[in-house]
């Protein structure tokens, strides 16, 4: 066996027997260094195919166009909270609703084709929700030459948290009801934007593994924000890499200050540790 793997086992024992509180990893005497190496191995251990099974980015992998696999993934990432079989099967049914052809829907659908999504609802997100979702991605697509576009807009060298707030200022610049903007966050009135940055995830980065999707080439993984939730932020807490206890904005950019630390180039990289770890192995 190679040295790192002894290496690599020596620090997850370290990690076991050290006394523990409430979970059977503690971390206290871990360095920033054993901690790192810890994470990229659970980043390796859920960032492979088998996660596709069980998770929401299923729905835009069932597509090969490039626009057909962002709309199915904004559309998912959108309903993408609470239960995931509840989110899973309600992706389904909008494509289904949209014919199993999202982009050519969103380009070509009639007001009459939007009488079908009458009923559709996913927890607070609704049939009305649902009919202006489309009538804005048509927007989009015509007048700001699609979603990868957009949110190339107002980014930095590190940032795309003022491309998430101009990216909803376009997207309900056409008539709308009220009621419907509070399904796209907006990280600079303080929300953390877990949906819009998990989608960001799987459009941007190319993990070379085939769960992200890597096709948005104008934007960098290093420019990507982690997307903090209840699972990923209890982890981030245990794990000393968060210490704001509310998952909002200045959380996230905590979060993320530290997870360049360790990975400049992939910071976001750890959501699948951070996420495993919690989902999958109740830390």
């Amino acid at each position: 066996m190679s040295a790192y793997f002894h290496k690599s086992v020596s620090i997850l024992f370290k990690a076991i027997l050290t006394p523990k509180t409430n979970s059977k990893y503690n971390f206290i005497n871990l360095t920033k260094t054993e901690l790192k190496e810890f994470l990229d191995e659970k980043v390796t251990q859920y960032n492979n195919p088998k996660f596709i099974e069980n998770d929401p980015i299923q729905i835009p992998h069932l597509f090969s166009l490039k626009e057909d696999i962002e709309i199915s993934g904004f559309l998912t990432a959108t309903i993408a909270w609470g239960n995931r079989k509840s989110i899973i099967k309600n992706a389904m049914k909008m494509m289904e609703l949209m014919g199993n052809s999202p982009y050519d829907f969103v380009m070509s659908h009639k007001t009459s084709h939007l009488e079908n999504f009458d009923g559709f609802v996913h927890r607070t997100f609704n049939s009305a929700d649902f009919k202006h979702f489309i009538k804005s991605l048509k927007h989009i697509y015509t007048n700001y030459n699609g979603l990868e576009n957009v949110f190339s807009l107002n980014t930095t060298s590190n940032t795309t948290q003022h491309a998430i707030h101009n990216f909803k200022t376009l997207f309900f610049e056409i008539p709308h009801l009220q009621r419907t903007e509070k399904h796209i966050s907006d990280p600079l009135k303080g929300s953390a934007a877990k949906r819009l940055n998990m989608y960001l995830r799987w459009m941007v980065r190319n993990d070379n593994t085939g769960v992200d999707f890597g096709i948005w080439n104008s934007l960098s993984p290093a420019q990507l924000s982690c997307p903090l939730d209840v699972h990923s932020g209890n982890v981030a807490r245990k794990l000393g890499l968060l210490t704001r206890k509310q998952n909002d904005a200045k959380a996230l950019a905590e979060l993320d200050k530290n997870l360049r630390k360790m990975d400049k180039n992939d910071p976001v990289k750890y959501d699948f540790a951070l996420f495993g770890l919690e989902v999958f192995e109740k830390f």
